[in-house]
């Protein structure tokens, strides 16, 4: 007897996976923000399931510090704090600008590996979702291309996180959208060059100004 997983017979996934996936994605791009209080039936009506389902995934959510369960009331969106943003800017600085270096010995290859990035980028100006979500996908691209695991492991730890704040940096501002895409744009120009320097400076002043402006808007 054939038995096919849900993937090839087109199933839908668990309930408790499309609360967990439904909620996470509202918390990511912000359309549920943080400090706002979710009943279970209202998560219940949102995605179309019964409360228990509801449960499961607020465990999980809670797990990734996303939200927490107040009993008998439901469940607080977690904002993000300060102290957050700080240790994601500076994680991400000191991963960013020292993969950068590694990079440059496979720039030619790193270069045309970005292409497809920009352009889902430029596809995206007009869908900040989408947008940070190729932005992500680039810098993830650099990170890994310096042949360090652990280091891309821990780039990849701060995906979710870097998603919310990002998000927040680019919705209804279509100037800081242009201005990132031209950054972007300017860092794969670098790789086609020769200058090492030039190529490290800009990851790192790149770096910098987005984490100001997550600082401004946060």
């Amino acid at each position: 007897m054939d038995t096919a997983s849900p993937s090839r017979t087109g199933s839908p996934p668990p309930a408790a996976d499309r609360v967990y996936a439904e909620v996470k994605h509202g918390i990511l791009d912000r359309s549920l923000p943080g400090g706002l209080l979710l009943t279970e039936g209202e998560i219940a009506d949102r995605v179309g399931v019964s409360r228990t389902p509801v449960r499961e995934g607020l465990l999980k959510l809670q797990a990734e510090g996303l939200v927490h369960l107040i009993p008998k009331r439901g469940a607080l969106v977690v904002p993000v704090s300060p102290a957050e943003v700080e240790d994601v800017l500076e994680t991400r600085e000191l991963v960013e600008v020292h993969t950068a270096a590694r990079a440059w010995e496979h720039r030619g290859e790193l270069a045309e590996a970005l292409r497809p990035h920009l352009e889902a980028m430029r596809a995206a100006v007009d869908d900040p979702w989408a947008f940070m979500h190729a932005d992500r996908t680039f810098h993830a691209a650099v990170v890994r291309s310096a042949g360090n695991e652990v280091l891309a492991g821990i780039y990849d730890s701060l995906r979710d996180r870097q998603m919310r704040m990002g998000v927040a940096n680019v919705h209804g501002s279509s100037d800081r959208i242009a201005t990132a895409l031209a950054d972007h744009e300017r860092l794969r120009e670098a790789l086609l060059g020769e200058d090492r320097e030039d190529w490290l400076a800009l990851v790192r002043d790149h770096v910098r100004r987005a984490g100001d402006r997550l600082r401004a808007v946060r």
